[in-house]
């Protein structure tokens, strides 16, 4: 009689690039007591730091992608003509492919087309609802005269909720907005996916497809921030029951196809180091942003890029759309997310596509958040590991236009954020490893006081002093 095999325990199956390493670039190595000196100066902003005195660089995932040998083929066919380069048509044609829009203008970076967007949409006293904030699109709206209201379901503030898509609008929260304040008084609505403040969380395209038929009943046009719209369609494939079986590229236009245009940053998805676009399906609207790109970014066919940088642009996003990448990408992230649930440090629930988010109020539960616990966690894993992160809290949330008090938002966060193809799964070992130190030895700390505030965006360059 044949022996039982034993049961087999259950496993979770390991991720792995789709890629192999061609190039390396070395990273400085530093004492301590070198990066004690190096933060000191810096005002405890890790912005400030320089990049050479850091060794595991999570700082953003903006820009600081690796890009590929055919990236990097097509940056030697780049077109540097003024006006008319062959690689803005063929940024044009790649982005209306896979994104769907019909017209396309480039700018510098996202900010550029948020700046030229809010400029001709948003009047004095409008309102621009969104599925919670992000900090230059609502400076940007705010600038213009508009206020932001966010209508982003409740869970998306509370980090330990574990539902699934945490980027949802709440229709109720919008709908009474409308009521409140007239249709004619919100030139749209401003969605992200993924939303990057609520710690990489993605919109489900049911809830879209709700907010776009909610949004023409009134008259309402929806903008999309498609910065990571990649990663946000990733999730829909994998959490979202009629997307299992679909490709990336389809989910992805079919996403872009219940909003009205799109900013995007094309240093996130698109695997560039540089560069943007905004994307119009109105003609009208086009033909007013595109006399504005002329005078805040260059001619209408470069606004403001290279035209090598538009080529390896429009190959970056055919590479982003490949579910082998983006499986890998978010996977990366994922690896390191699970590490640190395993050994109880609160980060945000579910794991989102682009960062870890350290929980940095149930991480350092003693101090204060007006003394910047976000802040000195972020200090605090430079000069355990040199591993430079980024405060997402109250800093970034700035202060009110209105009564210049604090914003104090429920979620006081620092961001991991993965770049790109760049670092290893020893890389982000090594980084669950110093997170874990600090968490271990986190009783000793003490709050910051800020010593510098700069007029915008203050978590660029604000200055802070240990107390």
């Amino acid at each position: 009689m044949t022996e039982a095999m034993p049961e087999r325990p259950p496993r979770r199956r390991s991720w792995a690039e789709p890629y192999k390493i061609k190039v390396v670039e070395p990273l400085k190595m530093t004492t301590r007591a070198e990066r004690e000196q190096a933060i000191a100066e810096a005002g405890y902003n890790t912005f400030l730091l320089r990049s050479e005195d850091v060794y595991i660089d999570l700082l953003t995932d903006s820009g600081t992608s690796a890009m590929s040998d055919r990236q990097w083929a097509g940056i030697m066919v780049g077109d540097e003509a003024y006006a008319g380069s062959k690689n803005f048509y063929s940024l044009e044609e790649t982005i209306q492919k896979y994104y769907g829009y019909r017209y396309i203008l480039p700018t510098h970076q996202g900010r550029g087309a948020e700046n030229i967007l809010s400029q001709i949409l948003i009047k004095p006293g409008d309102y621009i609802p969104g599925n919670m904030y992000f900090t230059t699109t609502r400076l940007h709206q705010e600038l213009a005269g508009g206020t932001f209201v966010d209508v982003i379901i409740d869970e998306a503030h509370d980090s330990r909720s574990l539902q699934p898509f945490k980027g949802n609008v709440d229709l109720q929260k919008l709908t009474d907005l409308i009521k409140r304040v007239g249709a004619e008084r919100i030139p749209y609505i401003s969605v992200a996916g993924t939303v990057n403040m609520a710690g990489g969380q993605p919109i489900s395209m049911a809830n879209l497809r709700a907010v776009y038929e909610l949004a023409k009943n009134h008259g309402i046009r929806i903008i999309l921030d498609a910065t990571r719209a990649v990663e946000n369609a990733y999730f829909i494939q994998q959490r979202e029951a009629d997307y299992h079986q679909q490709p990336i590229a389809t989910i992805l236009k079919e996403f872009c196809s219940y909003t009205d245009g799109c900013t995007m940053s094309g240093k996130k998805d698109a695997l560039v180091n540089i560069g943007g676009w905004l994307a119009l399906n109105d003609p009208d609207i086009y033909e007013e942003a595109r006399n504005m790109i002329v005078i805040y970014e260059g001619l209408h066919t470069y606004g403001g890029m290279a035209g090598r940088d538009m080529e390896a642009m429009a190959i970056g996003i055919e590479e982003s759309v490949q579910d082998d990448h983006i499986r890998a990408r978010v996977g990366q992230v994922e690896y390191l997310g699970q590490k640190l649930l395993d050994w109880n440090i609160p980060i945000v629930v579910p794991i989102g596509g682009h960062a870890i988010y350290l929980d940095a109020k149930a991480f350092l539960p003693h101090i204060p958040q007006d003394q910047f616990p976000a802040q000195l966690l972020a200090a605090e894993l430079y000069l355990e590991a040199g591993i430079r992160a980024m405060e997402r809290g109250i800093v970034s949330a700035g202060r009110n236009k209105d009564t210049g008090d604090h914003y104090y938002p429920e979620l006081e966060l620092v961001r991991l954020t993965i770049p790109r193809r760049v670092y290893t799964q020893a890389h982000m070992d090594l980084t669950a490893e110093a997170v874990e130190e600090v968490y271990y030895n986190r009783d000793r700390l003490r709050g910051l006081k800020m010593v510098y505030e700069p007029k915008y965006l203050r978590f660029f360059q604000a200055r802070f002093e240990p107390f």
